[in-house]
């Protein structure tokens, strides 16, 4: 039950990077008993607005409106666990990492109007466990990622990225004290690092060096009482090192990136689960991430989070059906106004922000 609404909430966006990040690589389904299969599917729906601060033209002017820039989507995570002997188990775990679908209306007034991106990911990851005599687990693995993307700004400007394919791994270590239904885990994620082949304005340009970050995550559960469960995880990414600096851009903003991040970002959450009788179990998750401060990409407005989550989870036999459903008030920041404007200058305020998402997992042990 510990791993009720870890993938439901992963489903939902994080604050950090606007959504960017859309799976957490968490290493759960290892514990799993025996040999075990999950199909989770996610649609999330933002709700992203913000409010021009500057005159940046006849007709746009302070007070102009972006409207929602933000796009729902849908997403989707395979995994699949054995169980080799009674120490040795593998994994292998089909999933988006990360994401985006920016899109301003047009004809708003706001500047941006018009302007789309989209960022777009698939990984596979290989992992394998083994458990020590003394309840300590070694964990280890592989990661595959695929991704594009794609922009296109109100100035004229346009970005087209090759998909590229590079490769990461993961370490990790875990106690669990079964007795008591605890578990204690901590796995370290490593970067992967893209080269891309770049068109800017169709025009041939030189490689784009982007690295998706490297992260940390602890996890653990502990029984608190009969078929009662405190779980919870603080997950820190090393978004600081993720930057979208294509040459020509960087030329004529004056080395302003296209995409960058003030800040790391350390994802708390806490949760309860409680099993009801032998088929129906539910669980609560509360959900923080604090501000990094600072202007916000014009891509990507907002800056941490709150959030909570609920999920019911239904088990016959072999079979196991969790839905899950979670809001996540989003943090209010400011955006920086591009050339002529001065450096420093705010162009436009977002606040008042969120995002729903709903899940379904179908999981089947054998």
């Amino acid at each position: 039950m510990g791993s009720l609404l870890f993938t439901v909430a992963g489903q939902v966006p994080s604050a950090d990077a606007a959504g960017v990040e859309r799976s957490t690589q968490s290493t759960a389904i290892l514990f799993e008993e025996g040999g075990y299969a999950e199909l989770t599917f996610g649609h999330v729906a933002p709700k992203v607005s913000g409010t021009q601060s500057v005159n940046a033209g006849p007709g746009s002017l302070i007070g102009a409106s972006s409207g929602d820039m933000t796009g729902d989507y849908t997403t989707f995570n395979l995994g699949v666990k054995t169980q080799l002997d009674d120490r040795f188990s593998l994994a292998v775990v089909l999933d988006q990492p990360i994401g985006a679908d920016v899109n301003y209306p047009a004809a708003t007034g706001y500047l941006y109007g018009g302007s789309t991106a989209t960022l777009d990911s698939n990984a596979v990851t290989a992992m394998a466990k083994y458990t020590l005599p003394s309840n300590v687990s070694l964990i280890g693995g592989l990661r595959a990622m695929r991704t594009k993307g794609n922009v296109s700004l109100f100035n004229g400007y346009q970005l087209r990225t090759s998909t590229e394919t590079d490769y990461g791994y993961l370490l990790g270590v875990a106690y669990e004290k079964p007795d008591i239904a605890l578990r204690v885990s901590l796995t370290y994620i490593s970067a992967i690092k893209h080269k891309f082949a770049i068109t800017e304005n169709s025009v041939p340009s030189l490689p784009l060096n982007v690295e998706i970050p490297q992260s940390v995550n602890l996890e653990f559960q502990t029984g608190i009482a009969k078929d009662t469960l405190l779980f919870g995880s603080a997950r820190w990414v090393d978004w600081t090192a993720f930057e979208i600096a294509p040459a020509g851009y960087m030329v004529a903003t004056g080395g302003r990136p296209l995409v960058d991040y003030n800040g790391d970002t350390t994802t708390f959450t806490l949760g309860l689960g409680r099993r009801f009788n032998e088929n129906w179990s539910g669980a609560v998750i509360l959900g923080y991430e604090e501000p990094v401060g600072g202007f916000s990409g014009n891509l990507g407005p907002t800056d941490g989070q709150k959030s909570i989550g609920l999920a019911v989870t239904y088990e016959q036999d072999s079979f196991e059906i969790t839905g899950g459903l979670r809001y996540v008030d989003l943090g209010g920041t400011s955006t920086e106004a591009p050339l002529p404007f001065p450096p420093g200058t705010t162009f436009s305020s977002f606040t008042n922000n969120h995002a729903l998402g709903v899940g379904v997992k179908v999981a089947y042990k054998f």
